[in-house]
């Protein structure tokens, strides 16, 4: 006969002792597991409301990035929390009375209870928002690796367009600042102009392109390829070769003296070093976060299930003690 719940216990060792019947009260974890999801939803829509009103895009106002991550985590992390003890204590209250079982099973039994609860209001957490959040944080690690990259191909794409009147548009409209500070043109260019109109003398003079070189391209798209070599080449670097070649691109386009190209080319290759450098800098600073955010997260989760097995039991003690 099998036992009843409310009925006297059985005698021990007996067939029908209640082994025969599942312990777990599905219908008090699952009703613990949605209101832990609910909780969860109102908090953290709660937290982005105060993060919202927290940051400012006008300089001096608001947190800064820092406090803002900080907040953000703690936040997290107590919601969490809250959210594991509210469906923890829901699946305790509302579990079935076992009638003639120890205490000390009862105590397990109602911890496994909020242990359960957790489970699954967290991977039904973790299978809504999981994609969202790997595609997310895919996403922006791509767009900081690719960040001077992008420019540069940018740069080379509007440049290959063609010049200005030609099907496709000028290259003037996707060139980046260094590159037309580059090719800026100087203030003895005229002068240059003046003097090659007076004779083949003035062949050699500043502003003319030496012996051999190619006038028939753009000097931008070179100059850009250049930069985006040596930024996908970050050991080798620019070439004293690459150097020398963008230096009489420069002094042939903008007509200045061969130390000003030297050093407008020198300006420009420390430019995209930096630029590359940062970009690195900022994947290595998003690595870091992430790896940091795995962690408390995990740690946050284990604390969530401990809190909900504890508020379970808290719940079924005076689920018992009441009834």
């Amino acid at each position: 006969m099998q036992q009843v719940i409310g009925s006297p216990p059985l005698a021990a060792g007996s067939a029908a002792s209640g082994w025969s019947q599942s312990a777990a009260s599905w219908p008090a974890i699952l009703a613990g597991a949605f209101v832990a999801i609910a909780a969860s939803g109102i908090l953290l829509a709660f937290g982005a409301g105060l993060g919202f009103a927290m940051v400012s895009p006008w300089p001096g106002r608001g947190v800064s990035a820092t406090g803002f991550t900080v907040n953000a985590a703690i936040w997290l992390i107590v919601s969490q929390w809250l959210s594991a003890a509210l469906g923890g204590y829901i699946a305790g209250r509302l579990r079935t009375k076992w009638v003639g079982t120890h205490t000390h099973e009862v105590f397990f039994r109602d911890t496994a209870h909020g242990l359960v609860t957790w489970s699954v209001a967290t991977v039904v957490v973790a299978a809504l928002l999981g994609g969202s959040v790997t595609s997310g944080v895919g996403g922006t690690l791509h767009a900081l690796g690719g960040a001077a990259s992008a420019g540069l191909q940018g740069a080379a794409g509007g440049a290959a367009a063609g010049p200005p009147g030609m099907p496709g548009g000028g290259p003037s409209a996707a060139m980046t600042y260094d590159i037309d500070k580059l090719f800026r043109t100087g203030s003895g260019n005229a002068a240059a102009a003046s003097a090659g109109a007076g004779g083949p003398s003035a062949s050699n003079s500043a502003g003319s392109p030496a012996p051999g070189m190619d006038m028939s391209s753009d000097p931008r798209v070179e100059a850009v390829y250049i930069a985006f070599h040596a930024a996908a080449n970050p050991n080798q670097g620019v070439s004293e070769d690459d150097r020398a070649y963008l230096a009489q691109l420069v002094q042939a386009q903008t007509g200045v003296p061969p130390a000003e190209a030297q050093k407008r080319v020198d300006d420009f290759v420390t430019a995209t070093i930096n630029a590359e450098n940062k970009a690195r800098a900022a994947v290595d600073a998003a690595r870091k976060a992430a790896a940091e955010a795995s962690i408390f997260t995990a740690l946050a989760l284990l604390v969530g299930a401990f809190i909900a097995s504890v508020s379970a039991a808290v719940g079924g003690r005076l689920r018992d003690e009441h009834l």
